[in-house]
């Protein structure tokens, strides 16, 4: 069983930084970030497959960054220029599978997730 398990979530103002983190039990092949705004369905965010390939989505293009440390068996996102419309609860999730470019944000191809870290935006 994969578990995995997110940190790096609080509130901050328009313009700040987080980092996400996601210690993973077992690191998969294929890594990402989703968010889940209140009222909104959930939506990829980052996707990193073990080979260094990624995609990210275009709402967030050139402010957030994902990335890994093989050694600790971590996922990070690390997320600049936040905007209010950034504030959701955001998840982590793991597949063995093996899949590029827009399915690398497909959540239904994710096996496993976290419980989630909200991340809270003030303009």
């Amino acid at each position: 069983q994969v578990q995995l398990v997110e940190s790096g979530g609080g509130s901050v103002q328009a313009g700040g930084s987080l980092r996400l983190s996601c210690a993973a039990s077992v690191y998969l092949y294929t890594m990402g970030w989703f968010r889940q705004a209140p009222g909104k369905e959930r939506e990829g965010v980052a996707g990193l497959r073990k080979d260094g390939a990624t995609r990210i989505a275009d709402s967030v293009e050139g402010r957030f960054t994902i990335s890994k440390d093989n050694t600790k068996n971590t996922l990070y996102l690390q997320m600049d220029s936040l905007k209010p419309e950034d504030t959701a609860m955001y998840y982590c999730a793991a597949s063995s599978g093996i899949f590029s470019g827009k399915d690398l944000l497909r959540e239904s191809l994710y096996y496993y997730w976290g419980q989630g870290t909200q991340v809270t935006i003030s303009s």
